[in-house]
């Protein structure tokens, strides 16, 4: 199943990736889940107005994708983690995942230091070694578009140092999720 099982009208939009048969976990373990990341997918628009806006605050892509995962009961999320050895209690701070729902987590990184990948992986790895969770998701915006960021006058906003597909895999690569299923 693999890739496969993300239909054509999705995949010709937006460039996939999989580990450990991400999607193939998805489509097949967490069907509902599976479906509103698509729904999410196919819904968005990258909107020139969305991406000229001045900084100084959360861009509208991330709102907008987790608008509408948040209106299909997604929702963040930080998992509250203790060790106990011989009766002493040691907190295991994570950091909160965007959206969660059941097993999987979907982080939104559009324009972010590259170290948010980094902490998001191992935030990853980390419950889905708890058994917490089955699937990560991450939604990054593709290195192409830098182009089109030049063209508009934007690029510095955007640059190489920023999250985007080419920063993304050589962490997943490395082995920044562990074993962890990433879509």
């Amino acid at each position: 199943m693999g890739l496969d099982a993300i239909p054509k009208r999705i995949s010709d939009r937006f460039q996939f990736k999989e580990w450990n048969h991400a999607a193939a976990v998805l489509a097949g373990d967490f069907p509902e889940q599976w479906a509103d990341i698509l729904g999410c997918l196919l819904g968005f628009r990258l909107k020139k107005s969305a991406i000229v806006v001045g900084g100084g605050g959360r861009s509208q892509i991330p709102v907008q994708l987790d608008g509408y995962l948040a209106k299909r009961g997604w929702g963040e999320h930080q998992f509250q983690i203790a060790i106990s050895v011989d009766g002493g209690h040691i907190d295991v701070p994570t950091h909160k995942i965007d959206n969660f729902k059941a097993g999987v987590g979907v982080e939104v990184e559009w324009n972010n230091k590259t170290e948010f990948y980094d902490r998001d992986l191992n935030n990853f790895r980390l419950l889905h070694q708890l058994r917490v969770l089955s699937v990560g998701v991450i939604i990054t915006r593709a290195s192409a578009l830098q182009d089109l960021f030049d063209e508009l006058q934007i690029g510095e906003k955007y640059g190489n140092s920023t999250t985007h597909w080419n920063k993304l895999l050589p962490k997943i690569d490395g082995g920044g999720a562990g074993g962890l299923p990433v879509v």
